[in-house]
């Protein structure tokens, strides 16, 4: 078979240029540190190695949002346990202030005292993140949650939106504590309804529940409860709801609790004949209230020395701890969802290694293996430069 010098050169050039790309191909390799750069080197591993670069940018975004949602809730939580030490030294000087042997001025320096302390804890209340969002204004976060209205109450300006942030496949934690959860919707101490006493009250008793049994049978607005002298030793209750229908309860026992229109109140202490109270429906109290009333009783004079401002305090003492078991509740909720956001992470965290591992098998190049393919095709590379060197130089002159 003849071999013209024109398929000499064309076949060998072939072969040369083959070499060279293949050199090329191995040199890129080595500067890259990988062995799949395109779909082309490898079609199966670069589906692999795609899917698990998609699945890492999840993880990635996982973590991220983990880290936002545990920035968030930690200083939620370390603000909420500073409000709950602002309002356990209230409720201190709340109990201090009981102290019959205090003066007037001596309660009146108590009471400058937690005003302080009150704009304090309404400083806490509107804390603020690191970006100037509200902490507990729940979507509302450009503005201040917490502020005192007209008539010196606070009032709530946020929502009870939780911003959940996604931390696993289906997986949501809520990142905030809405405001209201904390300092504002406490359950009413006394039950579902409030206690209003009389500034004629003499006898020592407050008011320890007033619970709705039946919700049938209460009608809307306040009750009236007066005791009476039944003329035999003893005391008959009068009942007086907002329709002015009176009911009777002969021989009042503070022992036991009466029931009136599905309600059932529970006394401590001894009324006398005259005395009054009245129930306004109320199932909720908020901590700021509760506070700003026990600072108004203190600076009212000698009113605390009075069976009256007694049982307002007691009442008050009742709500300030269940301001303080709500705050504490909703502490525990921040610091339950920083523990799942750990497990969270120390999950992602192992997804990580694994993914990396493998997608290391699949892209990353054996340096031993490619420098010794790279010399391979070195030396073949210079084997056929050089006998396409000296067969092309060849002639039949050489020969003559």
């Amino acid at each position: 078979m003849r071999i013209s010098t024109a398929q000499m050169f064309t076949q060998t050039t072939t072969n040369m240029m083959k070499g060279q790309s293949a050199t090329s191909k191995i040199m890129e390799q080595l500067a890259t540190g990988k062995k799949v750069s395109t779909a082309g080197d490898d079609p199966v591993a670069a589906i692999g190695i795609d899917n698990l670069k998609q699945h890492g940018a999840v993880v990635d975004q996982f973590l991220k949002n983990i880290d936002y949602a545990s920035n968030r809730l930690a200083v939620s939580e370390s603000k909420i346990g500073n409000a709950e030490t602002v309002v356990s030294s209230m409720r201190e000087q709340m109990l201090r202030s009981v102290n019959g042997t205090l003066t007037d001025a001596d309660r009146q320096t108590i009471a400058d005292d937690m005003r302080g302390s009150l704009e304090e804890l309404l400083s806490i209340a509107n804390s603020k993140d690191e970006s100037g969002n509200s902490l507990f204004a729940g979507f509302k976060t450009n503005s201040e949650p917490f502020a005192f209205d007209n008539n010196g109450k606070v009032i709530y300006r946020g929502d009870s939106g939780v911003r959940d942030s996604v931390v696993a496949s289906g997986v949501t934690v809520g990142s905030n504590i809405p405001g209201d959860g904390v300092f504002m919707n406490a359950a009413n101490a006394t039950g579902d309804y409030s206690v209003n006493y009389s500034s004629t009250q003499q006898g020592s008793f407050s008011v320890e529940g007033a619970n709705i049994t039946d919700p049938t049978l209460p009608m809307a607005g306040n009750y009236t409860f007066d005791f009476a002298d039944n003329g035999a030793g003893g005391l008959d209750l009068n009942v007086t709801d907002s329709a002015g229908t009176v009911t009777t309860i002969p021989n009042f026992d503070a022992t036991n609790p009466v029931t009136v229109d599905g309600i059932e109140v529970q006394l401590k202490g001894t009324p006398v004949a005259g005395d009054t109270f009245e129930l306004t429906p109320e199932q909720n109290s908020n901590i700021f209230d509760t506070l700003n009333s026990a600072i108004a009783l203190l600076e009212d004079g000698s009113k605390l020395n009075t069976p009256q401002g007694q049982s307002e305090m007691a009442q008050l003492l009742n709500n300030v701890s269940s301001g303080q078991e709500q705050m504490a509740t909703s502490r525990s909720v921040a610091g339950n969802s920083l523990k799942s956001l750990e497990n969270y992470t120390s999950t992602h965290k192992e997804e990580q290694l694994v993914n990396q591992s493998a997608l290391s098998l699949l892209e990353d190049l054996d340096y031993a293996e490619a420098i010794t393919e790279f010399e391979k095709q070195q030396m073949s590379l210079n084997a056929v430069s050089s006998v396409f060197s000296k067969v092309g130089s060849m002639s039949l002159f050489d020969y003559l």
